[in-house]
């Protein structure tokens, strides 16, 4: 038995003479393969979008800020509120083994910055040249804060890109030029990229001016006190772990109960990336299941449909085994017509899935400025193939044998 050119002809004849059933048998299949497409694009550009937040940060670390106490202790009111001061840093990272970095950070929201006659709001934060260490400085000009501009307190500035955008609209490198944030004057250092650090710690990156943290804390009058203690974790070692040793260090220096909850308040990106991951794997998994579960149900489909037209046809199929068909020729027969309406109604699917996805894709970019990417992998394209031609091998199979089963004598008994 050979495939050639004619029974290719003769399958097609078959399947376009009843048009509308053909059309309805493959739109279960069109369907599930576009909801596969579709969802599994739109998960992949999802999740770049949510990483993208994410960008920069180191995953192995954690953020301490504080809030109103739960219990009393040692002769202080419950709801007593305290503050972090600069002295933490130092002990933290002297009598806890795991942390290799300590950033603290200072922070001012509803500040202005000014330049000449345009204005723009802010926040300002300080940090130190550790802080590089849990958040990358991704700059478009200029540099980073360097350890003279925290020890001698220089007036000088990094800028987000919209404040950069605001005030200084025809220059491509503001750096050198003095800005005018709160009354005081900064000399620009440096312009962060545009789109870096979505998610920042405390303000957004792009609208926020950044000084030197002991500069900072003169200038606002906030003594030795800091907002947040960031750390990073060494190689090997947990922030859940370390929240355990640093929490009570720090309930101890602040005569805080060790049985308070509430005080101190710990964030932890390691579990946090963890969490985000477990997500998208669920929604990957779901996203198949839902698309696998709608493509089986066509294939039912086209199951039941081509034992109809197995029945229909039975007559024919007894004449032409009557006239030296073998049974192969006529299994082979129907499950080609099984697997070209799958595959056509399924590559259907694709081609309108991944013309969604690119719409999506161009839309999201245009709005944003970015580059996410919607369109689902060329291996898992060539799969979704695959899978649709065993999909439709197996959709006729029953009906192949069925028909495989006609005898001659009883297909012209049953005319």
């Amino acid at each position: 038995m050979r495939f050639d050119i004619d029974q290719l002809e003769e399958i097609l004849s078959t399947v376009s003479r009843n048009k509308m059933r053909s059309v309805l048998t493959a739109f279960g299949v069109f369907w599930g393969i576009f909801m596969l497409v579709v969802l599994s694009g739109g998960g992949l550009g999802f999740m770049q979008m949510m990483t993208a937040n994410f960008e920069g940060f180191a995953t192995n670390s954690g953020f301490i800020m504080t809030s109103s106490t739960e219990l009393a202790y040692k002769g202080f009111q419950k709801g007593r509120m305290w503050n972090l001061d600069s002295t933490d840093p130092e002990v933290v990272k002297q009598f806890v083994d795991g942390v290799d970095v300590v950033a603290p950070i200072v922070f001012s929201y509803g500040a202005k910055a000014i330049y000449g006659d345009k204005s723009v709001s802010c926040s300002v934060k300080g940090i130190t040249t550790d802080y590089g260490a849990i958040e990358d400085q991704n700059l478009s000009c200029g540099r980073t804060l360097n350890a003279m501009d925290v020890i001698e307190g220089r007036k000088v500035c990094i800028i987000g890109s919209r404040i950069h955008e605001s005030l200084f609209p025809d220059v491509p490198d503001p750096c050198g030029m003095a800005v005018k944030v709160d009354g005081v004057y900064y000399r620009i250092i440096g312009v962060y990229s545009k789109g870096s650090g979505s998610m920042a710690v405390g303000s957004n990156t792009e609208e926020t001016v950044i000084v030197p943290l002991g500069l900072m804390q003169d200038i606002y009058n906030r003594g030795n006190r800091i907002d947040m203690l960031t750390f990073k974790a060494k190689p090997g070692f947990s922030v859940s772990e370390l929240e355990k040793q640093i929490t009570p260090i720090l309930k101890k220096r602040h005569f805080i109960s060790p049985d308070d909850r509430q005080a101190v308040v710990f964030f932890n990106s390691e579990a946090m990336f963890s969490m985000v991951e477990s997500l998208f794997k669920g929604i990957s998994i779901l996203t198949w299941m839902i698309g696998l579960g709608t493509l089986l149900a066509g294939a039912i489909g086209v199951s039941n449909i081509m034992m109809v037209t197995v029945r229909e046809r039975t007559s024919e199929i007894g004449i032409r085994r009557a006239i030296g068909a073998k049974p192969l020729d006529i299994m082979v027969q129907i499950l080609m017509e099984s697997v070209l309406i799958t595959i056509v109604a399924g590559l259907s699917g694709i081609t309108l899935g991944v013309m969604v996805l690119a719409a999506l894709e161009y839309g999201v970019n245009m709005a944003d400025g970015t580059d996410y990417s919607f369109l689902i992998p060329f291996g898992d394209a060539v799969g979704a193939l695959l899978m649709l031609t065993v999909f439709g091998a197996l959709a006729g199979m029953a009906p192949a044998y069925r028909a495989m089963s006609v005898k001659p004598i009883d297909a012209m008994h049953d005319e």
